[in-house]
């Protein structure tokens, strides 16, 4: 084929397509050099199976799901959508609790209806968590809730695994970010040498 008729066919073929079979295939070469969110959610999964496996905290999601919920958090959604993901909108009270376990807290955590300070001060003069509860004004399931967050908080136990876990999100991020990189590169090389080819066509 001459030089000639392979630019017409050039000229035809990113006119019909938009230059995507351009696009593709840079693509495809991306991926699998770069781990995919399947592989860091199975990465994850390993290291929670070790923290269930050492009995760092009991619950009843499967390490794969520990690790789903992990990379849902940081995808940014909340615990409502995060069980509903794993299956059961109802699990929304487990996946809450796992979370903090994990040390992945939200905002809303520490927002307590009631001075911290004064509620370590009660439950430290040896009052029932009822007592305490009527005291500060909120029921003794929402002070256990907020009494969890900041005992987890403060447990260095899971630490190690904790950091494991936010270094492997943290390599998803760089690999995401090189990803796109790359394309925009191939794209844009793609768009430069296919303009200079249509340029000599016509």
């Amino acid at each position: 084929m001459t030089e000639d008729k392979r630019k017409v066919q050039l000229l035809k073929l990113f006119s019909a397509m938009s230059g995507k079979t351009k696009i593709v295939e840079p693509m495809k070469n991306i991926h699998g050099t770069l781990r995919d969110s399947d592989a860091i959610e199975r990465e994850v999964a390993l290291v929670m199976r070790e923290i269930t496996e050492q009995g760092i905290f009991k619950t009843s999601l499967k390490p794969i799901q520990l690790a789903k919920l992990v990379t849902l958090f940081y995808a940014g959604k909340n615990d409502t959508e995060i069980a509903r993901q794993l299956g059961d909108e109802k699990l929304s009270k487990t996946v809450a609790r796992a979370r903090v376990r994990l040390k992945l807290f939200r905002d809303l955590d520490f927002k307590m209806p009631f001075d911290k300070m004064k509620m370590e001060k009660l439950i430290d003069s040896g009052k029932t968590m009822k007592e305490v509860s009527e005291e500060l004004g909120v029921s003794p399931s929402t002070l256990r809730e907020y009494r969890h967050v900041i005992e987890e908080q403060e447990d260095p136990t899971i630490d190690p695994y904790i950091n494991r876990v936010r270094d492997v999100m943290e390599d998803r991020d760089l690999s995401e970010q090189m990803t796109r990189s790359a394309t925009a590169d191939n794209l844009g090389d793609s768009i430069d040498i296919t303009e200079a080819e249509l340029i000599d066509v016509m």
